[in-house]
């Protein structure tokens, strides 16, 4: 066999050969079975090692002239990738599934271009961000509802200077960008890794790996891309770091992203915080727990909505919290003062302001509180909304579904 053509052109007569016999099966599946027919695992597998022995290939790459080369393209509609990470990502549109196969054909580097607004489903030239990344292609697996699981390393930052629909898919012409020279950044980066160790805390992240990186390295660009992979913002801020060429600029805004954010607190939520401390009070606990802050969410406005939406039976969680409250927490009774919030209500306050930042709240409501009640794992808070089937996957898509309505 002499390259990949070859291995697909048996895959084409194995797919005509079984029609014939009324079976019927996809072009995926029919390379798949030649692989393995030839005793490897895969056809992902099959065509490295048929590219490894073409040394004669010309590559994906379109050289256009001195300055520009085209690519095969991936649109993304909701991640922004940074280079030296490694990201899954889950394709389904025929134009990215056609521009993966040409890349996977050739040199598996493909250019992975932002979106300006997701709901666009075909983009073009005016549709994408003017910075992408070059990446590599790591592996490409077929999922069982039709669309691919693809894993790529990000490679080095591009300006895309065309990007266009194809018949072959998805195609993006691009420069090579010059980074600024980096600064002595030490100071910088001393306060960025303290601050980074609270932002991690607040969302309860366990990032282990990136310590080890921090005392590994002081290149600020590559401190900065790895600290912003990381963080949890919208998408346009994560682009903005990415289109910051300049090191010690990119910092900067990273500094700046990762003070704890001042978002005002909606009048429902401020009422919700004061009903949860009433409840404690009323019942002269010494703390005011997170089974405090459910009831009282029970009654916002904003989360109970969510709630509802997750199927929720707010009656039934309303009795299981009071008989939790009022029979469980005996040993937190005091005869004075206020009741305090525990630190975990504490982190989740905390942490609901940097879920309304992340998503675009102008103010922090109580669907933010909801959200950041998950991670608390370890309180029955958590567990009661667990055995009403409500989940952090569950409330995020009852969180798009509201707000489609409102824009509605």
């Amino acid at each position: 066999m002499r390259d990949f053509r070859d291995a697909k052109a048996m895959a084409q007569t194995l797919r005509e050969s079984l029609t014939t016999k009324a079976v019927t099966i996809s072009h995926s599946e029919s390379l798949e079975l030649v692989s393995k027919m030839l005793g490897v695992a895969d056809w992902n597998t099959l065509s490295a090692l048929l590219h490894a022995d073409r040394r004669d290939t010309a590559g994906p790459t379109t050289r256009l002239n001195a300055a520009t080369a085209l690519y095969p393209a991936v649109p993304l509609r909701d991640l922004v990738p940074f280079p030296n990470a490694i990201y899954p990502m889950f394709v389904g549109r025929d134009g990215t599934v056609k521009a993966l196969n040409q890349a996977f054909e050739g040199g598996r580097e493909v250019v992975l271009a932002i979106q300006r607004e997701a709901a666009v489903d075909d983009p073009r030239f005016s549709d994408v961000y003017e910075i992408g990344i070059l990446a590599q292609l790591l592996e490409l697996e077929l999922l069982g509802d039709g669309t691919f699981r693809v894993l790529t390393r990000g490679l080095r930052r591009v300006a895309l200077r065309g990007f266009v629909a194809e018949a072959s898919g998805y195609r993006a012409e691009v420069s090579d960008v010059s980074e600024a020279v980096a600064r002595d950044a030490r100071h910088l980066i001393r306060r960025i890794y303290q601050r980074f160790q609270d932002y991690t805390a607040a969302h309860g992240m366990l990032v282990p790996d990136i310590w080890l990186f921090f005392d590994q390295t002081r290149d600020p660009g590559q401190i900065a891309d790895t600290v912003a992979t990381r963080m949890k913002l919208p998408i346009r801020d994560k682009y903005e770091l990415l289109a910051a060429l300049d090191p010690m600029k990119r910092l900067e805004r990273i500094e700046a992203l990762l003070d704890l954010p001042q978002r005002p607190v909606s009048v429902n939520y401020a009422a919700t915080k004061r009903q949860a401390l009433d409840h404690a009070d009323r019942r002269r606990h010494q703390y005011a727990t997170l089974e405090h802050l459910l009831l009282a969410l029970i009654d916002d406005a904003d989360a109970s909505a969510v709630m509802r939406t997750c199927g929720v039976d707010l009656g039934k969680l309303k009795q299981s919290v009071l008989e939790y409250l009022d029979n469980e927490l005996k040993h937190i009774l005091t005869e004075a003062g206020s009741a305090v919030p525990t630190p975990a209500f504490e982190r989740v306050d905390q942490r609901a302001a940097l879920h309304a930042q992340e998503i675009g709240n102008p103010a922090v409501t109580g669907i933010n509180a909801l959200v950041a009640l998950f991670p608390e794992t370890r309180s029955p808070a958590a567990r009661m909304l667990a055995e009403q089937g409500v989940s952090r996957f569950r409330v995020d898509k009852a969180i798009v579904r509201h707000a489609a309505n409102d824009k509605g």
